[in-house]
């Protein structure tokens, strides 16, 4: 049975709470991703998405250059361990629908890598089909309901 060590990407671009969010996007830019981990020292404390920075950031007229990533970013990230089955980490991403997560070490918590939809994808193909169709269903819009 495949492992998530299998199929993890290792080198990880990742930033600190503490550098700006037009730091952030120039690195989402400069290495064509949607999302890089946070970390503190070598603990995985949240993940920035270009999301956030659109929506938490841009939307509320904040400055790129004095906001930090900290005050952005997504705190309440699902992580999995090398040793987890690729099949079990499928399961989690359908079930939450995302399509990335940072792999951590088991006993330190600190990051060693991510997995990808693609990486499974391109390295596991079984039980795709069905994490993709988990994943790639539309959710309902988060809007107040007229009365």
């Amino acid at each position: 049975m495949q492992t998530i060590q299998d199929v993890m990407t290792r080198d990880v671009q990742q930033i600190s709470p503490e550098d700006s969010v037009r730091r952030a996007a120039q690195m989402m830019d400069e290495f064509n991703i949607g999302s890089i981990p946070v970390v503190d020292g070598n603990k995985l404390v949240g993940m920035i998405t270009d999301r956030d920075i659109t929506v938490r950031s841009t939307a509320a007229g904040q400055a790129p250059e004095s906001t930090r990533v900290g005050d952005v970013m997504s705190t309440d990230v699902r992580t999995c361990y090398s040793s987890q089955t690729v099949d079990e980490v499928l399961d989690q991403m359908g079930d939450v629908q995302i399509r990335r997560v940072p792999v951590v070490d088991q006993a330190s918590h600190s990051l060693v890598g991510i997995v990808s939809l693609g990486d499974m994808a391109t390295k596991h193909s079984a039980g795709i089909d069905h994490a993709l169709q988990e994943i790639s269903t539309p959710s309902e819009p988060d809007r107040p309901q007229a009365h």
